[in-house]
């Protein structure tokens, strides 16, 4: 049996900026200073915006540039290597929007760019805002993990597992990003124990501390804030926008960051240097930050390929068909470490990538794109043989549980 640690991954593609694709599009209108006047001229400036006021209103002027057109590019990638709609609304980022059919819309560093998938599944992009189209380009392919092949991944993952096999021919294209540590941290601080309309609304509100770059579709896009911006945010300023306790986490990571000899920004981009285990240590000093947050940012911008974030969709898939006989354990630390070794052993050094598209297959949002007989049903689950009830309704009761915790 091959082994996935063998595997020649990275290959690196040429990166040819071929003809550009043309169609009609709003570009970006002007700045949101202007339109908050426009639309609440009575509003104070210093006004601290609540989650359920955030973004997304619909720009009244847009329509002054809608006969300006868009330039869309080949990326090189299809949809073997990227399926924008399997990769992006599945919880490793909430900073992209979707801007159109088959359309996704975000910020990559100080970059305003769009990504839309055509029917024949190449992908494309235009770039709405940005001092330099090289400079974007290469910091797409750069957040893409553009030079990892994962067709080569697959057919390897493949071979020693018959189930990921069937699943990988309806759901290609699921590619782990490789985003901005410092934005990935913020992130998953606020997803702890939250759901993901939620965890949106709180990341738009830190991302709308950052330069302004934009409107696409009416919806307004920033630069993510940096160290030093969100040092100046109180944290009774989130609490009052409704972070409730990930508020004090926030902070004491900030202040924790920007202790760091040499600065917090390039010490979260150091821990890329570290293996797996040093990283993993590394993060969880931070404030709110427990395995499974340090799993997701170490294998969503830490080079980290091996890391397996434990929720409660890969406990089933581990319990299921790699621990069985954790069926009906209570998830701890130290079980969750078990169930990460068991994917590593499975499928090698880039266990992080089989485990997202096993993720993906468990999303009840995904169902659409799999065969009936691929669903996972109810009577298939490990079954607590004390409790009676499957594995999912334990760890659901226990994620009911930890939310009380939400004050």
């Amino acid at each position: 049996m091959l082994s996935a640690r063998a595997l020649p991954i990275m290959k690196k593609r040429q990166r040819i900026a071929p003809p550009s694709i043309t169609t009609t599009a709003p570009s970006t209108p002007p700045s949101p200073q202007v339109l908050r006047k426009i639309l609440n001229p009575n509003a104070k400036s210093n006004s601290i915006p609540t989650l359920s006021s955030k973004k997304h209103r619909k720009n009244i002027l847009s329509d002054l540039n809608a006969s300006k057109t868009l330039q869309w590019v080949p990326l090189n990638l299809g949809k073997s290597e990227l399926s924008l709609p399997l990769t992006f609304p599945t919880g490793q980022t909430f900073r992209w929007k979707q801007t159109g059919p088959l359309q996704y819309t975000g910020v990559v560093g100080s970059h305003l760019v769009s990504l839309k998938q055509l029917q024949n599944g190449d992908v494309v992009y235009s770039i709405h805002n940005t001092t330099c189209e090289a400079h974007a380009r290469s910091a797409l392919l750069d957040f893409l993990n553009a030079d990892i092949c994962l067709t080569d991944l697959w057919k390897e993952f493949s071979v020693s597992d018959a189930r990921f096999a069937e699943l990988a021919r309806h759901l290609g294209g699921v590619r782990v990003l490789r985003q901005d540590p410092l934005e990935c941290l913020i992130q998953f601080l606020c997803s702890s124990n939250n759901n993901i309309a939620r965890i949106t609304r709180m990341v738009d509100y830190i991302s709308s501390l950052g330069n302004d770059l934009g409107t696409v579709e009416g919806i307004e896009f920033h630069e993510f804030p940096s160290l030093d911006r969100l040092a100046d945010v109180s944290e009774e300023e989130l609490r009052v926008a409704g972070f409730g306790y990930r508020a004090k986490y926030i902070i004491g990571t900030v202040e924790a960051l920007q202790s760091k000899l040499g600065g917090g920004a390039e010490w979260l981009a150091s821990l890329r240097n570290l293996n797996h285990q040093e990283a993993i240590n590394a993060l969880s000093t931070l404030p709110g930050v427990g395995p499974k947050v340090a799993a997701c940012i170490a294998l969503f911008s830490l080079d980290q390929h091996q890391a397996i974030p434990v929720d409660t969709h890969v406990w089933q898939i581990a319990t299921r068909s790699l621990i069985p006989e954790l069926a009906g354990a209570r998830m701890s630390p130290k079980l969750c470490s078990r169930i990460s070794d068991a994917f590593v052993s499975k499928y090698g050094k880039y266990a992080g990538w089989a485990q997202t598209l096993l993720f993906v297959a468990e999303l009840p949002s995904q169902k659409a794109h799999l065969p009936s007989n691929l669903w996972i049903s109810e009577d298939q689950k490990p079954v607590n043989q004390k409790s009676g009830h499957t594995e999912g309704e334990i760890v659901q009761k226990i994620g009911k549980e930890e939310a009380c915790e939400d004050l």
